[in-house]
């Protein structure tokens, strides 16, 4: 600076300011870069951010591709000198393509906002933080900035709750020399489902953060360094959860004796009289009538059911296993998952961290994606270039242990039989989407063991061969569902063939009818049983429009067409075809709503439950050593307070959760996760041997 040179005295104070001066004059040439949104290595979607107003101003531009879907926002953002947003304009178009238009408002002691799902007006002492329902990445690095100034780093926030950071632990970004320095790692936590885990650079702009099983976005410039940012902050996010995990984890040496409870005979499909459920260490050892139960004199554990109903662990036929994914489910009942699709590298981590018990979750099984190359492609698993890249991929899946390959929308329709015949002589099943401009009678002749999701049998009765199910196509469609006529001749051959081969439907209307009934403003129908115990940005995400609605006719079409999958749901039961339970979510509650679906198609609640459980388990073929409440069998069970069989929604509030021998109180887990309990613990005892 010339004028120190020129003699003039700086004042001391100004002096010791000189570093944090330069950080900011730092920040204003490179504040706030490009960001980059990578999924299983490819770049999917980009952040802008244009800088006005001396840092007090921003417009933010956020497009994602991935599979045909992503949000695209166009945001702006005013600052006040606290940093805190006091303008905040929304606009573009969700997930799905669903229409976003948001504004919040703070000047004057007052506060309001708007968003599709609510709006509001509060009278504010001091400015607070709102959470937007339709963030974007960069939000998030705002969110953070602001709670590294807070006490405790900790704030309350419009329009409810609380959201905190914690510094993790990051020894992988901090010894990569690759890496700019001044990098630091946090949980935030409060605000979504899910923590977020983010990387902060020295000027406390977003450096990086973790989307979903494995994606990341990332400051554009270290895009090529993508898989080992991911590689590094995976781990502190890892360690994170572990920690965690273990305290929730109730392990003991002794018998377990789960006493005064009704069992399901998954078998019969009814519930036994009052009996004692006994474990030793992952088996089931015994169940016997309660009148036949004598206490144990020592070295026992004895937990009192109250009367209470035991099922057998749930089953999600169709997961996306996530870091977390493992305590919702157990806390939901679910001990068992069928993985349709994944990171590869990160799944088989996962899995071995699984086996070591360093971390928590149900059993896997495990399905090998494989995608064909196009402008529409899922970025997951194998994407293949080439019949002969996918074949290789069929073998590379085998080799590794898979039990079935997942195909995709955009394999190509000549590669399907190929395909089939490699994955039949490597001893696997046959799953996933109907490829685009496949009928799914084709894919069934091809080897389909099952098909994945309803809508992709429906839309062989809606849509023509030239038709692209690629696209958005395949969930738009679906407001047409209405007009199918199930008792056609179109329906009944499919059907029939469907029967002839053996060939299952992995369901997943509950995801169909969060596409197809969910609306700005209102809790939608599968959710009013829990979303209020939620954190209030995961209860305001799930109050939105997720497809496009021009007109009250298309409203009234995706509704009517909801209700005719819950018709074709019957009809496929009728007609013999299995059912398996699936959600496309890793939340478990979408679980329980699955089945909870079935009873409004007219499946019997005890037959649901069969699916869920021991049918489940057949499909897979381990039958044999889980699935049932039978001695023998792995220690896979559920405590419920009232009987499942008269109220399917009595699966909705578990109150204890037996995984491989392993004791989880799912009001512990809710708890970790920021979710208010939806029923208590029962009362446990611990007898020690006499010496």
């Amino acid at each position: 600076m010339t004028f120190l040179a020129s003699g003039y005295s700086m004042p001391a104070r100004l002096l010791s300011l000189l570093p944090s001066l330069a950080l900011i004059f730092a920040a204003g040439i490179h504040a706030h870069p490009s960001l980059s949104v990578i999924q299983n290595g490819e770049e999917v979607g980009t952040l802008e951010v244009t800088e006005s107003g001396a840092g007090k101003g921003f417009d933010i531009r956020y497009q994602v591709d991935q599979n045909s879907r992503g949000a695209r926002l166009s945001s702006r953002i005013r600052l006040d000198d606290d940093g805190f947003p006091v303008k905040w304009d929304i606009e573009g178009t969700s997930l799905m393509g669903g229409q976003v238009s948001e504004r919040f408002r703070q000047d004057e002691g007052f506060a309001s906002w708007s968003s599709q799902a609510d709006e509001g007006r509060v009278s504010t002492r001091k400015q607070k933080l709102y959470v937007a329902n339709d963030m974007t990445p960069w939000d998030l690095g705002l969110y953070a900035r602001l709670l590294l100034q807070a006490p405790d780093g900790q704030l309350e926030v419009l329009p409810g709750g609380h959201m905190s950071i914690e510094t993790l632990a990051s020894p992988a970004l901090d010894e990569d020399s690759s890496l700019p320095e001044g990098l630091a790692a946090y949980r935030l936590s409060g605000i979504n489902l899910e923590p977020d885990y983010l990387v902060l650079d020295e000027h406390q702009n977003l450096f990086a953060l973790v989307q979903g099983m494995a994606g990341l976005v990332v400051q554009s410039r270290y895009a090529e360094q993508a898989d080992r940012i991911l590689s590094s902050l995976g781990e502190a996010r890892r360690q994170d959860l572990e920690a965690q995990q273990q305290k929730l984890a109730h392990r003991f040496d002794q018998p377990v004796h789960v006493r005064n409870v009704h069992v399901f005979d998954a078998h019969e499909r009814q519930f036994t009289p009052l009996s004692v459920v006994t474990l030793y260490d992952n088996r089931i050892v015994s169940v016997t009538a309660e009148e036949h139960f004598s206490t144990p004199t020592d070295d026992a554990v004895i937990i009192d059911g109250e009367g209470g109903y035991v099922i057998p662990g749930l089953h999600d036929m169709h997961s996306h296993t996530s870091n977390l994914s493992g305590l919702f489910y157990l806390a939901a009942g679910v001990t068992a998952t069928r993985d349709m699709g994944n990171n590869n590298d990160w799944l088989l981590h996962h899995l071995k961290q699984q086996r070591q018990g360093r971390a928590v979750g149900p059993r896997i099984d495990r399905s090998g994606f494989i995608e064909g190359r196009s402008e529409h492609s899922a970025r997951l698993g194998i994407v293949a270039d080439s019949l002969e890249e996918a074949l290789e991929a069929v073998d590379w899946y085998a080799e590794r242990g898979y039990s079935r390959i997942k195909l995709y929308s955009s394999v190509k329709p000549q590669w399907i039989g190929p395909i089939g015949e490699r994955t039949r002589q490597r001893g696997l099943q046959l799953t996933g989407h109907v490829p685009a401009f496949v009928r799914p009678e084709e894919a069934v002749r091809h080897g389909y063991n099952d098909i994945a999701h309803i809508n992709q049998l429906v839309l062989g009765w809606l849509l023509d061969e030239s038709d692209d199910s690629r696209t958005t196509l395949r969930l738009t469609a679906m407001q047409n569902t209405r007009d199918i006529d199930i008792d056609s001749e179109q329906v009944k051959r499919t059907v029939d063939l469907m029967k002839s081969r053996d060939v299952a439907l992995d369901t997943t209307l509950v995801i169909l009818e969060r596409l197809m009934t969910s609306r700005a403003g209102e809790t939608p129908p599968g959710d009013r049983d829990y979303l209020d115990h939620m954190p209030i940005g995961y209860q305001r995400y799930r109050k939105r429009t997720f497809v496009p609605l021009s007109n009250e006719r298309e409203d009234q079409a995706y509704l009517d067409s909801f209700d005719k999958l819950l018709e074709i749901t019957a009809l496929l039961h009728e007609q013999g075809i299995q059912l398996l339970p699936g959600t496309d979510d890793t939340s478990g509650f979408t679980v329980h709503r699955e089945l909870e679906l079935y009873t409004l198609a007219g499946i019997p609640a005890s037959e649901a439950l069969y699916l869920g459980t021991l049918g489940a388990a057949e499909y897979l073929g381990l039958d044999e050593t889980y699935g049932s409440i039978t001695a023998g069998k792995r220690a896979d069970l559920v405590l419920l307070e009232s009987s499942p069989a008269v109220d399917i929604a009595a699966i909705k509030r578990p109150r204890m959760v037996i995984s491989d021998g392993v004791i989880f109180f799912p009001p512990e887990i809710h708890q970790v996760l920021g979710i208010r309990p939806f029923a208590s613990a029962p009362a446990i005892s611990q007898r020690q041997q006499q010496p």
